[in-house]
């Protein structure tokens, strides 16, 4: 591969010369230029990506750190950043913490040294500000809140009036004993979710009934074996999310019970999924591209020093399909 001094000698500029138009750093005479670039070309001369990076301070690199690959909520939104990240310039170059909270601070330790131009971090490490309250690079946090507000920006879809939504729209199918099977409470979408579910029971005049569970497909196998025991007149449940909704479908199929004709369920992402199966999944809609081109629009805002706006709340539809339908009286 050829060097940067030879392209200058095949060029008739200086070393200097070259590195200027290679870095765009510093105004270049137009006949120059077009003769470096020309030699570039002829060699096929590939600039040293981490050595722009480290002289420049920005590597054009956004770090996305999720905690469960699996989920699909994560894939999709993965897929929108990339895209939105790719149509402006940059690379995006993704991390799966796998709940670990270690490997979360290793991998934000990584994109420091790389100069990263940001992170968007998705986390469910109740640690999780104090690692990146001392971090050098911007942090978007999406779907959850950290403690202290250290983050640059924080994203989520508006999980109270979804909960509600979920709840409501099984109140208004004529559902009388619904439970939930609620999120962890340490997150801020878990613990909205449930408040919104509560609500609606209590303006109902309904009993509020919860299981405890997790935002996994497994986790929601768990929660489904004790729905049955716990609450056996249950007619309708409000799932933490379409994985656990899904999960909880596949267990009642194999016990027996009719979905929506025994138990209606209500689920929350809208993942693609959701339309496929049948039957289809009622669920709260996030708008996860929404969400996805807002964090690269504010790292590239942060990186040119102009306003955006901290708290970043969307709004939430209820998309009714096959698993839930109006009681006949």
């Amino acid at each position: 591969m050829a060097t940067i001094k030879e392209i200058a000698s095949l060029a008739k500029v200086s070393p200097a010369t070259v590195s200027r138009v290679i870095n765009n750093t510093a105004k270049v005479d137009e006949e120059k230029r077009k003769r470096v670039e020309a030699a570039i070309k002829k060699t096929g001369f590939k600039p040293n990506a981490l050595a722009i990076a480290l002289y420049k301070k920005s590597s054009r690199i956004i770090g996305l750190i999720v905690p469960d690959i699996v989920n699909p909520f994560f894939n999709e939104l993965a897929k929108e950043v990339e895209a939105e990240a790719h149509r402006r310039g940059y690379n995006i170059l993704l991390s799966n913490s796998n709940n670990d909270s270690k490997k979360e601070a290793e991998n934000i330790s990584l994109l420091e040294s790389m100069h990263a131009d940001g992170i968007i971090l998705v986390t469910n490490n109740s640690k999780t500000g104090g690692i990146i309250k001392d971090c050098k690079l911007p942090v978007i946090v999406v779907d959850r809140h950290v403690e202290d507000g250290v983050e640059v920006a924080h994203i989520e879809s508006d999980h109270y009036e979804g909960g509600r939504m979920a709840a409501q729209c099984l109140v208004d199918k004529g559902c009388k004993n619904i439970v939930c099977l609620r999120g962890p409470q340490a997150f801020a979408s878990g613990k909205l979710r449930f408040q919104g579910y509560k609500d609606v029971c209590r303006e109902n005049g309904l009993d509020v009934h919860y299981i405890d569970t997790k935002y996994s497909f497994a986790a929601g196998t768990r929660a489904a074996e004790r729905l049955l025991d716990r609450y056996p007149a249950v007619d309708g449940v409000v799932a933490a999310n379409d994985m656990v909704a899904l999960s909880l479908f596949k267990y009642l199929s194999g016990k027996g019970k009719r979905v929506p004709g025994d138990i209606q369920i209500v689920g929350f992402d809208d993942i693609g999924i959701s339309s496929l199966v049948t039957p289809a999944l009622t669920t709260i809609h996030q708008p996860i591209q929404d969400m996805g081109r807002r964090a690269i629009e504010i790292i590239c805002k942060h990186s040119k020093g102009e306003s955006y706006e901290k708290e970043n709340v969307f709004r939430v539809k209820l998309v009714e399909r096959e698993t839930t339908k109006k009681k006949r009286k």
